[in-house]
């Protein structure tokens, strides 16, 4: 019960002076007071607000509004713009999702049903729950010193539910899309594994609050290698282009997700994304020192998770740069070029780690 009292939220509450009048106000209110400090409460401010479920939103409806827009620009159209037009359209994947969400839901007579309606639903199991392994300062939803192996094992299992999700689907664009999403799996998963080994060895610890705290010296210059795999290994995971290969929109008309329909498919479509999401801010913690910067004040414990975002962005756009400026290389060019360069890169960060460790 001591858990559950006001008392225990107090102890460990997020601290912004900007507003910190107006909380100890509303904390001397009953009830409200309770609220409030559950809300502020660190491990759950980390799962609802940063990094979690609204700043994922957030995330979400603006880089999808930001890659169709720029990709419009890049092709000399204008993107997105009836909705909104004084602000450049930019509730427009708001407005695609109220449309998907009052669509009907089809599932054709030869999908496996209940399969096929609850995987795009389970999947959100690996992708949030790395989110509460990744701290932005001292905001973390659970503290583990072995953080960084617990976060890489989970997004491992994202593409063993796209391939549940093909399988349950039962057609024959499905099944080429998830056999493709299989040879994608195996080839960015072992280089980008041993590059995240190698930043391991580096700073000796896989505690992810340790690993900030010990860059100094951020880790993108400490070992560029692993962080050249690490980002080519994030392209590939989240289908970008040049390696969109299990959805190729053209050919298989979204691979695994192709029979889904209505808020379903609303779903399965968002899920690059939120991978897409949830690897770049491991990026920025591994390899762009996480929460460190200058410290902003008036925003007490919000500073690092400023710094955090700011750094996750920046690499979402660089991300979404990729898919207006390459074309898609076919299966076997991605697989041959993961096995030779991506793998001998891999092993080069990984001998680059040991050296430094044993110098």
């Amino acid at each position: 019960m001591e858990m559950l009292s006001m008392s225990y939220f107090m102890n460990n509450l997020v601290e912004i002076p900007l507003i910190q009048p107006a909380i100890d106000y509303l904390l001397q209110i009953p009830v409200i007071g309770y609220i409030v400090a559950l809300l502020l409460w660190k491990p759950l401010f980390a799962l609802i607000f940063f990094p979690g479920l609204v700043t994922l939103l957030i995330v979400l409806l603006f880089i999808i509004w930001f890659e169709r827009k720029l990709t419009a620009r890049i092709q000399w159209r204008r993107g997105p713009l009836e909705i909104a037009r004084p602000v450049g359209g930019i509730i427009q994947p708001l407005a695609d999702g109220m449309r998907y969400f009052f669509q009907e839901v089809i599932v054709h007579r030869d999908a496996h049903r209940p399969y096929f309606l609850q995987f795009p639903i389970l999947i959100f199991i690996p992708v949030l729950l790395p989110l509460v392994m990744i701290p932005a300062g001292t905001i973390v939803g659970i503290k583990t010193p072995y953080a960084l192996p617990i976060a890489v094992a989970i997004i491992s299992l994202i593409p063993v539910f796209v391939v549940a999700i093909g399988w349950a689907s039962n057609s024959r664009f499905a099944y080429i899309g998830t056999v493709r999403e299989a040879f994608m799996y195996f080839a960015y998963e072992v280089p980008f594994i041993i590059s995240v080994i190698s930043m391991i060895l580096i700073y000796g610890t896989a505690d992810l609050i340790e690993i900030v705290n010990k860059q100094a010296i951020p880790g993108i210059i400490l070992n560029p290698v692993a962080a050249f795999v690490f980002f080519i290994a994030m392209v590939m995971a989240t289908s970008r282009l040049p390696f969109e290969i299990p959805e190729a929109d053209q050919e298989i008309a979204f691979g695994p997700f192709v029979e889904y329909s209505g808020i379903m498919f609303g779903l399965v479509m968002t899920i690059a994304y939120e991978k897409m999401y949830v690897m770049a801010l491991l990026f920025s913690v591994l390899f762009l020192g996480g929460g460190n910067g200058f410290n902003i004040a008036i925003l007490g414990d919000l500073s690092p998770t400023v710094w955090l975002f700011i750094k996750t962005m920046v690499i979402m756009v660089a991300l979404s740069f990729l898919r207006s400026i390459y074309a898609r290389i076919r299966l076997d060019q991605a697989l041959k070029f993961s096995w030779s360069m991506m793998m001998k890169l891999s092993l080069l960060s990984l001998l680059i780690a040991c050296i430094m460790v044993v110098v």
